[in-house]
């Protein structure tokens, strides 16, 4: 197949969940165990398993033919994913420091991207053995049990999890403020599962970070926007992004209704 032609994205995202539980299998072999780790510019942590399931994600995505791009936290960029119709968008290990922490809050991330935008992702949490996926229009599943994200509207008593500062900020609207989730892939999934109302996250998060869990909350009937309201973008020059809101749509649309209003800034 050539990487341009129409693909059957229901067969795809079959492929991906085999890939993905692979690569988590790999790098359940070293969890809670000893292991090597050093830390890349920006004191981010990194270690033996990042690169041994980047490794293996490469070939096996590589296999299907079905993108010319590879974006990745682990691998050099290349300038040529920019040219590329589709492109694969890969964290092998999503929280890192939670996972060198004998945490089950971590994951492996990729999604299929097409102009800019994923249409297949699977996330999979191998600590508790859960596998998130979807293709675009086609929905979001967890374990093959399909899922939503949850109604409502208002911030009283709703499940919000992110940067302390942030959580701070609607501390008066009555949130329950939820314990941190440390891969915010999986923070943004969780979202997309019902089992948070309301996900936040900083400035200067990654493409590899976003793309699956973006594809996952929005097929979910959740919304993932930067706090403008803009929504992200992938496989650009600078793959960073702002801070961002993800929700069910009726509580994003009105949480963006109070920032819009100035009675919720956050820092």
């Amino acid at each position: 197949m050539r990487a341009s032609e129409p693909i059957d994205r229901a067969a795809l995202v079959h492929d991906l969940a085999a890939i993905v539980r692979e690569a988590g299998a790999l790098a359940l072999q070293s969890f809670k165990g000893e292991i090597k780790t050093w830390l890349k510019p920006g004191d981010s942590p990194v270690c033996e398993a990042d690169l041994a399931v980047d490794a293996l994600l490469r070939e096996r995505l590589g296999a299907t033919g079905v993108a010319d791009g590879w974006l990745s936290e682990e691998t050099e960029d290349d300038p040529a994913r920019l040219s590329a119709e589709r492109v694969w968008i890969v964290d092998p290990i999503d929280g890192t420091r939670a996972f060198l922490a004998g945490r089950d809050d971590w994951c492996v991330s990729v999604a299929l991207t097409e102009h800019g935008r994923p249409i297949v992702a699977a996330i999979y949490a191998p600590a508790t053995d859960d596998l998130y996926l979807a293709t675009a229009g086609g929905g979001a599943t967890r374990n093959g049990t399909p899922m939503s994200a949850t109604d409502g509207s208002t911030l009283a008593q709703a499940r919000v999890a992110g940067p302390e500062r942030r959580l701070a900020r609607l501390a008066p609207f009555g949130i329950v403020a939820e314990p941190k989730v440390h891969a915010l892939a999986l923070r943004i999934t969780f979202v997309a599962q019902g089992r948070l109302d309301v996900a936040l996250g900083g400035p200067n998060s990654n493409d590899w970070d976003l793309a699956a869990a973006d594809l996952l909350v929005h097929e979910a009937r959740g919304v993932l926007t930067s706090l403008a309201g803009e929504t992200p973008l992938y496989n650009r020059p600078k793959p960073k992004h702002s801070a961002l809101l993800a929700a069910g749509r009726a509580r994003h649309r009105a949480l963006s209704d109070l920032m819009r209003e100035g009675r919720v800034a956050f820092p």
